[in-house]
């Protein structure tokens, strides 16, 4: 019998959330697998060597790639593993105990010089899961918080994290998929050594039907961080029950429900115009926040999406076609459980069905939409054991390096419990750019920018947003007044987007308020314009330090 999980919610253990890289864009060549996880023997929890179903993605140090296995061991309950991007030199760096006096089923990896922080989704010291730390020789490993049951249905701190954690500072923050004070998750910061636990936010209860609430509900995923602003999902809940997305401040103030995915045609498999029940984390560029939600979309199967920080905008990407009913196959793949990675102007992702054998798919995809390519689909599975060549059940995102991609599948292999897998690329062709100011020739509305400029999204900076001589569109300024307010709107914008501090945005507004542009006579505009050229390119005047802006 085919072992393809159709129900995404039956096994939460397989999931997490993932970061970003930035790169150019390259296509497949070669599928590698790096390590093969053997067999566990004995009942449940069945042990083994170096671990099993690997459910988290990988994180690099030099040549040598981390992780996690959800189960196996010596114990049963998970392993801490190292191997060379080469598949050389596997390394169990450590066996999961489990409850009482350790963790269970470890999901999802930081590093920090050389010590990593994690999770454990089960074990601990209240048997609710756990947060850790080790060096990166498998030494030193350290329970920094267990998870603990407070009621019935509720725990104040959280329960049950199944995502990784992120780091600033001294802070580590993350998110606990239940508990809470209303059972429905929590996010929450502790400081590294393991004090000043903090709940930062409880998702509120539900309200009497359809899984409904304000905010959100079981956060499985993990958190990126940008300025003071946390930005997460959450499976459950938001205004039609079908998830959302999130902001939250570092201080727990703020908490704003960015979108609520709308209504399923029928509850968990039905369709919609956005997807349902987002699984895994956010990437930002610029002021776009990427994901993929799990279900939904025009065939039920799980989207691609982007939505601006502030909520507005939000864009479906790409929808997954529909899958054969009975091998669960497509061209594209299905339910995409893993967050993605932003190369250049290119996204790739996983997805844990279809493709050519309905057992997952690598893909790539532009910001905009274009461009749908499968670079991989993982094989079928032997039906009595489960195995293959490749993998199984992607659920975890990639980590690029160079021209490659590495990952990891959760089940199939040569023993039918997971895989390390790396997928080369092709020769590296950034997109162009004429003017070197970072945005490719494609999206760049102002192709002449000067290369030491500070420029927006759309490739254009203040000065040829704002041009003394009179407005971009036509015409000239009708007096100064009405320039001094467009580059504050300007300046504003870059501000929201943190491409400059506040200091220099007070800089910027002065300069123009003390300019003549907008006089509407000739020699103070010949005057101005070598004085606005300076915004961009001289790094002497008050507020034309372009190449520091942002960077204080």
């Amino acid at each position: 019998m085919k072992v393809f999980i159709k129900d995404p919610f039956l096994l939460p253990a397989l999931l997490a959330g993932f970061g970003l890289i930035m790169a150019s864009r390259v296509t497949a060549e070669t599928f590698t697998t790096l390590h093969s996880f053997t067999a566990p023997s004995g009942p449940y929890p069945s042990t083994n060597s170096d671990g099993a179903y690997p459910s988290s993605g990988l994180i690099l140090q030099g040549h040598t790639l981390y992780g996690t296995a959800f189960g196996g061991g010596s114990s049963g309950w998970g392993t801490l593993f190292t191997i060379e991007t080469d598949g050389a030199d596997f390394t169990n760096l450590r066996s999961f105990a489990g409850y009482p006096n350790d963790g269970a089923n470890p999901i999802g990896l930081i590093l920090s010089d050389n010590t990593l922080y994690g999770t454990a989704y089960q074990g601990g010291g209240g048997g609710y899961g756990m947060l850790f730390k080790a060096s990166t020789n498998g030494t030193g490993f350290t329970n920094l918080h267990s998870f603990r049951l407070l009621g019935s249905d509720t725990y104040n701190d959280g329960s049950y994290p199944i995502a990784g954690l992120i780091l600033s500072g001294n802070t580590l923050y993350g998110t606990a998929s239940s508990g809470g004070s209303s059972g429905n998750g929590t996010v929450f910061a502790v400081n590294t050594d393991g004090t000043s636990f903090t709940n930062l936010h409880s998702f509120s209860a539900f309200y009497q039907t359809y899984n409904t609430n304000s905010d959100g509900a079981a956060p499985y995923a993990g958190l990126i961080l940008s300025g003071n602003t946390l930005y997460g999902t959450a499976v459950y809940g938001g205004s039609s029950g079908a998830g959302t997305v999130f902001a939250v401040n570092t201080d727990g103030t703020g908490f704003t429900n960015l979108h609520s995915f709308s209504a399923l045609s029928y509850v968990y498999y039905g369709t919609n115009s956005d997807g349902a029940y987002p699984q895994a984390g956010l990437i930002l560029s610029c002021n776009t926040l990427y994901g993929t939600a799990s279900s939904g979309g025009s065939s039920g199967v799980g989207t691609v999406f982007a939505v601006n920080t502030d909520g507005a905008g939000f864009i479906n990407l790409h929808s997954f076609t529909d899958v054969d009913q009975t091998y669960y196959t497509n061209n594209d793949g299905a339910v995409p459980y893993a967050g993605l990675i932003l190369s250049g102007t290119t996204l790739y992702g996983t997805a844990i069905g279809g493709g050519s054998s309905g057992f997952g798919t690598v893909f790539a995809i532009n910001t905009n939409g274009a461009d749908f390519t499968n670079l991989h689909s993982f094989s079928g599975v032997d039906q009595a054991y489960h195995t293959n060549s490749d993998g199984a059940i992607p659920v975890a995102g990639l980590l690029l390096a160079g021209n490659t991609l590495y990952g990891t599948a959760s089940q199939g292999g040569s023993s039918g419990n997971g895989t390390v897998f790396s997928l080369s690329l092709g020769s590296v062709s950034p997109p162009p750019d004429s003017d070197g100011d970072g945005v490719p020739d494609a999206i760049d509305q102002c192709p002449e920018t000067h290369r030491s400029a500070i420029v927006y999204a759309t490739g254009c900076s203040i000065a040829q947003l704002v041009p003394c001589d009179g407005p971009r569109s036509s015409g000239t300024w009708k007096n100064h007044g009405q320039y001094v307010s467009a580059v504050l709107q300007s300046a504003t914008d870059f501000l929201k987007a943190r491409l400059i501090t506040r200091r220099q945005w007070g800089q910027i507004v002065t300069a123009a308020a003390h300019s003549k542009c907008g006089w509407n006579r000739r020699s103070d505009h010949d005057e101005n314009r070598d004085w606005h050229r300076d915004w961009d390119c001289t790094r002497d005047s008050d507020w034309g330090r372009a190449r520091n802006w942002g960077r204080d």
